[in-house]
């Protein structure tokens, strides 16, 4: 659906419903986005949701925060001068919402409409030399006067360096913890620059403090935002790489920046080159070379149904599938603790993709099951009561 053709917000009462949503229990990204494509609404969803995790076996409530809870938390954003915005607002990025795991909502202080700027991330090691800092710094720059946002992690090192050159013609910080928890506390300078000239966002709640688990959905959102991803000294296992793959992952381009052999920090980037996973980078004109010739109409859209999750107040209800026990047991048998496609799950237990969906959707909403990037889904050793 074309921009323009959206309407011009979701109502209130819908947009702290998607808010309560994705704060109940044992419902994630993924979760939220397969509930508003078979309910339409968030409302029509919470009042499915006892039911559904019901026939997936659990046996106590789901906690579903009230609405003052839900109202408590935009009136947090408000005092720390954030927006909350929601999946299907007008200000949610296309290419973000193309995501299959996208956040379903984030804080975002400073020039909202520069999340939704064509873009490209760049990213690297924390410990950077001052030569590849020195280069994030000239690349963003020139990527940035190219017509091109930046988008980086607010981290040390390259993304301090990105963010740095980008200042002048557009930068997004994608913050790990809470909008209004700067880390690390030596780049507060920084975060009060981005948010005058650039843009910040959080899908932490405000004044999460940011715990490891985070970084990698933050990178995630980097990656999504983006048209490609361009990688300056990263090691072989580094937050970096794990931006690059998801990149990847989500069909973006990716670009690295050769370096020494020697060098323990180049190991990754040159990794991605060897492996013809990325594009080799020595000017922001070899971005800027394979980027400028894509057409970006495929970002417009996620997989399903228009990218506000079908908000309009006539969208029919779809039921859900009556499915058998012996059923449940047959595809929740199929799963292990090591994630396992979900099309792999369907060839194995020979049933049609919408019952398989139904099974898996109950299943998580009653805890037994975790999804993973790239449509994965896994079978927790813990069962919950």
């Amino acid at each position: 659906m074309p921009r323009d053709a959206l309407p011009a917000s979701l109502s209130d009462r819908e947009r702290l419903a998607r808010l309560r949503l994705i704060r109940t229990e044992n419902v994630g990204p993924m979760t939220f986005r397969q509930l508003l494509e078979r309910f339409g609404t968030a409302e029509r969803a919470i009042d499915a949701l006892p039911d559904l995790a019901r026939r997936g076996g659990r046996r106590r409530a789901l906690a579903v925060p009230p609405a003052g809870a839900a109202e408590r938390e935009i009136a947090a954003n408000a005092r720390v001068g954030a927006d909350l915005v929601v999946f299907g607002d007008p200000l949610y990025p296309s290419a973000l919402a193309a995501v299959e795991d996208a956040p379903a909502v984030f804080s975002l202080i400073g020039h909202g409409y520069l999340p939704s700027q064509r873009t490209v991330a760049i990213v690297g090691a924390r410990n950077a030399s001052m030569n590849g800092r020195r280069l994030a710094m000239s690349l963003a720059r020139g990527i940035g006067a190219g017509g091109y946002a930046i988008a980086s992690g607010l981290a040390r090192g390259i993304d301090a360096a990105a963010h740095e050159g980008a200042l002048e013609t557009g930068t997004v910080a994608v913050v790990a913890g809470g909008i209004d928890v700067i880390y690390p506390p030596e780049h507060t300078d920084l975060y009060r620059r981005i948010s005058e000239a650039g843009a910040i966002i959080a899908e932490q709640p405000v004044g999460t403090t940011p715990q490891a688990r985070h970084f990698p959905s933050r990178n995630r959102i980097i990656a999504g935002l983006s048209l490609g991803v361009l990688v300056v000294e990263a090691a072989t296992r580094s937050g970096s790489l794990i931006t690059a793959r998801r990149a990847l992952d989500q069909g973006r381009e990716v670009f690295a920046v050769p370096g020494s052999p020697l060098d323990p920090r180049c190991g990754g980037t040159n990794g991605l080159i060897k492996e013809g996973a990325a594009f080799l980078v020595e000017s922001a004109r070899d971005v800027e070379n394979v980027l400028d010739g894509l057409a970006a109409q495929h970002l417009d859209e996620p997989p399903g149904r228009d990218w506000q999750g079908s908000i309009g107040s006539e969208t029919l209800e779809t039921p859900p599938l009556e499915v058998d026990d012996r059923v449940r047991r047959e595809v929740m048998q199929a799963l292990g603790p090591e994630p396992v496609a979900v099309d792999e799950v369907i060839r194995g237990c020979q049933l049609s993709a919408p019952v398989v969906a139904t099974v898996l959707l109950e299943a998580e909403l009653a805890g037994l099951i975790d999804r993973h990037p790239g449509n994965q889904i896994s079978r927790r050793l813990e069962v919950p009561v």
